[in-house]
């Protein structure tokens, strides 16, 4: 797995051991950012389920402002600080449940322009409607919403819809807040 384009382009990242984590393919990450183009650019970015973190720091590399990495596993919140490390990058780490952060954000006044979300194919299906509304709090009003899920079970946010791909068995959906 390696960062696609921008600052780091071509440099490795590494994925935290074990198969609890599935990082999103370099493929799908190139063609994801495609899609996204310039609304990168200065973004604040939130990136939920971060896993190895390569949603954000792909990001990050691209010309976003600041990135926020939100995970619960231990291994990947090791991963995504070693790769954060490696590549010389200052970014807010925490290790979270996903739902318990945006509970806790709620009573912040942050506002994210670009709000990556890749939960674990097999319960995508039964956080929608709570993220969804966790995700309310924390969005700047012109912000992007990208979902990663399997097809079969994917992920349905409560919040228009823009943009869908599918790479495989994966979704990609591109919501509008």
């Amino acid at each position: 797995m390696r960062v696609i384009a921008g600052v780091y382009g071509g440099r490795r990242l590494a994925a935290p051991p074990g198969d609890a984590t599935r990082p999103t393919s370099d493929r799908v990450r190139e063609a994801l950012f495609g899609v996204l183009g310039t609304t990168v650019q200065g973004a604040r970015v939130l990136d939920l389920f971060a896993g190895s973190g390569a949603l954000g720091i792909e990001a990050l590399s691209r010309g976003a402002a600041s990135a926020v990495f939100v995970d619960s596993a231990p291994r990947a919140i090791a991963a995504i600080r070693a790769n954060l490390a490696a590549l010389g990058i200052d970014a807010d780490v925490h290790r979270i449940e996903a739902r318990a952060w945006l509970r806790a954000a709620s009573a912040r006044a942050d506002a994210y322009d670009l709000v990556f979300l890749d939960p674990p194919y097999r319960r995508a299906g039964e956080l929608g409607r709570e993220l969804s509304e966790g995700l309310a709090a924390v969005v700047a009003p012109t912000a992007r919403v990208v979902s990663e899920s399997d097809r079969h079970d994917p992920l349905e946010l409560e919040l228009p819809l823009l943009d869908e791909r599918r790479y495989g068995d994966t979704v990609i959906r591109i919501h509008d807040t």
